[in-house]
C-alpha cells in the first residue's frame, strides 16, 4: 500500500522508479480511508538519503501512512539544503498538538558526545516527554536509541575498543515478539557505531525486555511491554552503499578505519557489496 509523501519531496521520483507505491497529496485527498499517522524526527546528517531509505520499509505495510517530517528547531543541520528544509520538515512545536501512531527517532552522528553535550539535547528529551504520551509506539534507531535508553531508562552507552562497523548476524530472543514473528534463525542487520549499550545493564530495567542480539555485535533489539517503546541499536534501514560510503568517506579523512566486516564478497572492497539484509529491514 502507498505512503503518502509531499507531490515535490526529491525521493519521490527514486521510490516510483524502484516499483514502490507512493501516492501525493492531491490523490490521497480522494481516498475514503483512515491512514497511518507517522512522525520522522530525522537527526541524521544526509537527510534525503534516509527518508529514502525509511520510506522503501514503510511502504511494505497493507495500510496507507501519512509521514510527517520533522527537525531539530534549536539546531541548523549543515548538510542539507535550507530550501529542502523549509519546504518538507516541520519543527516539534509546529507538530506537538496532534496526536500520531508512531514514531521514529533516527541516529546521529553524535555518539562520542556526552548526551547532555549534544546542542539539542534538551529540545530532544522534550520530543521524548511528548511521545509517551502523544504517540502510540516509538522506534528508535542506533544513537536515538541509547538516547532513548538513556533518558527514559538511566542505561547510559558505553565506548568500544574499535568502531563496530559491517554486516554481523543475529537471532531473536525473545520468540514471543509480534516484531520478528516469521523471522529466519538468523538474520542479518548493518552497524556502525563507536559505542554499545550492554545487556547486564538492560537486564537490570524490569520495564525492558530484548527480543534479538549478535553474538558480534551484541544486543540489537529491546522493547517495552506492548511495544510502545522499541530500541533498535543497528541499521536496518541502510541501503546496499550506505557502509562503503561510509567507509570511503573515514579512509578519504586518513581516520583508521577497516572495511565493514562482512560487506564485500570474500572481503574485497574492490567488488560490489551484496544486501543480505532487506527483507528482515522490511
Amino acid at each position: 500500500m502507498p505512503i503518502r509523501i509531499a507531490n515535490d519531496l526529491p525521493v519521490k521520483k527514486i521510490l516510483e522508479e524502484e516499483n514502490i507505491f507512493v501516492m501525493d497529496e492531491d490523490r490521497a485527498m480522494s481516498q475514503d480511508i483512515r491512514p497511518l499517522e507517522v512522525v520522522i524526527l530525522n537527526l541524521m546528517p544526509l537527510k534525503e538519503d534516509t527518508e529514502l531509505q525509511l520510506f522503501r520499509s514503510l511502504a511494505n505495510t497493507p495500510l496507507q501512512i501519512n509521514i510527517s517530517l520533522i527537525r531539530t528547531g534549536t539546531y541548523e543541520p549543515k548538510n542539507v539544503a535550507r530550501k529542502h528544509l523549509e519546504r518538507f520538515y516541520t519543527t516539534f512545536e509546529q507538530i506537538k498538538e496532534h496526536r500520531f501512531d508512531g514514531m521514529i527517532i533516527t541516529g546521529a552522528p553524535v555518539e562520542k558526545l556526552d548526551f547532555e553535550k549534544v546542542e539539542y539535547w534538551k529540545e530532544l528529551t522534550e520530543i521524548m516527554d511528548w511521545s509517551e504520551k502523544n504517540v502510540t509506539s516509538t522506534l528508535h534507531i542506533c544513537w536515538g536509541a541509547q538516547a532513548g535508553l538513556y533518558y527514559h531508562y538511566g542505561i547510559n552507552k558505553e565506548p568500544l575498543k574499535e568502531k563496530l562497523f559491517g554486516v554481523f548476524e543475529h537471532s531473536v530472543v525473545h520468540k514471543g515478539s509480534i516484531l520478528f514473528r516469521g523471522f529466519d534463525d538468523v538474520f542479518l542487520v548493518p552497524h556502525s557505531r563507536h559505542t554499545t549499550v550492554t545487556r547486564q545493564a538492560i537486564e537490570a530495567v524490569p520495564a525492558l525486555k530484548i527480543l534479538a542480539e549478535s553474538r558480534e555485535a551484541g544486543v540489537y533489539a529491546v522493547s517495552t511491554d506492548g511495544g510502545r517503546q522499541i530500541f533498535i541499536t543497528g541499521h536496518s534501514e541502510y541501503d546496499t552503499r550506505t557502509l562503503e560510503q561510509e567507509y570511503l568517506r573515514d579512509k578519504a579523512q586518513g581516520l583508521p578505519i577497516r572495511p565493514p566486516k562482512n560487506y564485500y564478497p570474500n572481503d574485497d572492497d574492490s567488488l560490489k557489496p551484496l544486501c543480505l539484509w532487506r527483507s528482515s529491514a522490511n
